[in-house]
């Protein structure tokens, strides 16, 4: 089904789903694409993100909602040979904490971190490192 939200000019999410800025993909179908998180909190964090550009998930109809939905949970499975415990979240506004005014949800595997979304300081996933964890989501 072809997404009614046209790709938003300067939008990183955008532009990685129409393979103008590379990722580290993980998965992909016709509405949604799943991608390593470049600063990542965990080992593994992800990021689930519909085709179609909106700012908001109720900017979608149910039918994208439920897509955007069995992908996410596709990628909790995947997360699963990481780790057996994870985060899912979804910022919804500045003042919720959102940066890309793309929806997305974040999957963050758990090690045993006291908090891993407030880490001293985030580093970029270094090329070999994400080679790795794209190799251990990939294909069931």
């Amino acid at each position: 089904m072809a997404s009614r939200h046209a790709p938003e000019p300067g939008c990183v999410f955008c532009a990685i789903v129409e393979g103008r800025s590379p990722a580290y993909r993980v998965y992909e179908d016709a509405e949604t694409v799943a991608f390593l998180d470049l600063f990542p909190f965990t080992r593994g964090h992800l990021l689930v993100v519909p085709r179609g550009h909106a700012a908001r998930l109720t900017d979608y109809s149910e039918t994208e909602q439920a897509a955007l939905v069995r992908t996410l949970g596709r990628m909790c499975s995947r997360v699963e040979r990481l780790a057996p415990d994870y985060n899912v979240a979804m910022n919804a506004g500045a003042a919720a904490g959102q940066i890309v005014f793309h929806v997305h949800f974040h999957v963050i595997p758990r090690y045993g971190e006291s908090n891993p979304f407030h880490p001293s300081q985030r580093h970029r996933i270094r090329d070999e490192e994400a080679k790795e964890v794209v190799a251990a989501l990939g294909a069931p």
